[in-house]
């Protein structure tokens, strides 16, 4: 008798069939085991997210910032410049019309004034420092424009003549030789001079004549013409 039978044990079964069914129910027990454990871990860790799907953190609130304007500058006020002419006359108007059009409130100075008249003086330079002092005549001194700002005060005039005066042909002859450039005449402005501006809050205007001649040089000596001087205020050539 066997130490099998001894101990009172069946032997171990020989037929393959029952073999095969043994080890699918130990695979069988495997399995369960593995999706037991698979099914705790999940449980414990959650599910699982993809590191390929993975949308990262919440993007922050959006700020955007304001549009950047650039700051406006203040446009400088421009004296109008002289109309250029080869007609005396034409010129001459154009010249009075700029000499007498100012506004004290424009923020401009009389100095800013000058320079348009004196952009249309002889070239040659000959005549220009007493253009320069005839200007300066016709137009307020620093004093009287800084007076004349508290009223506003602006000013224009309105050409009512404008011809080559009699007296002129006597200058001419009485020239010495080559003293008076070629093309060079006279002409004479007669009109008024409008003043506007606010007083106690109430605009007045007032008004008054002006002559005064204006000389200027033309072809041939220039293709157009040139300021060469200013006669004194009212007291013009005749």
């Amino acid at each position: 008798m066997s130490d099998v039978h001894l101990l009172g044990m069946s032997p171990a079964p020989t037929d393959p069939r029952n073999r095969r069914r043994l080890v699918a129910l130990i695979a069988a027990g495997i399995v369960l085991l593995l999706l037991a454990s698979v099914g705790v871990y999940g449980l414990l860790t959650g599910p699982r997210t993809s590191t390929s799907t993975d949308p990262g953190p919440e993007p922050g609130p959006t700020t955007t910032a304001p549009p950047t304007v650039a700051p406006s500058t203040p446009r400088t006020p421009r004296v109008p410049a002289v109309p250029r002419s080869v007609d005396p006359e034409t010129f001459a108007r154009g010249v009075a019309s700029t000499l007498f059009a100012w506004d004290t409130a424009s923020g401009l100075w009389p100095l800013d004034y000058s320079p348009t008249i004196l952009a249309v003086g002889d070239p040659s330079g000959d005549e220009q420092a007493g253009l320069a002092s005839d200007v300066a005549v016709y137009l307020p001194t620093r004093d009287a424009w800084i007076e004349l700002r508290q009223y506003a005060t602006r000013q224009h005039l309105t050409i009512e003549a404008a011809y080559v005066p009699d007296g002129w042909a006597d200058a001419a002859a009485q020239a010495q030789p080559g003293q008076l450039a070629a093309g060079t005449t006279a002409v004479t402005i007669e009109g008024t001079r409008y003043r506007a501006g606010v007083w106690n809050g109430q605009p007045v205007t007032s008004e008054h004549p002006v002559a005064f001649t204006v000389f200027v040089v033309c072809a041939p000596t220039y293709p157009t013409c040139h300021l060469l001087r200013l006669s004194q205020l009212d007291n013009p050539l005749r």
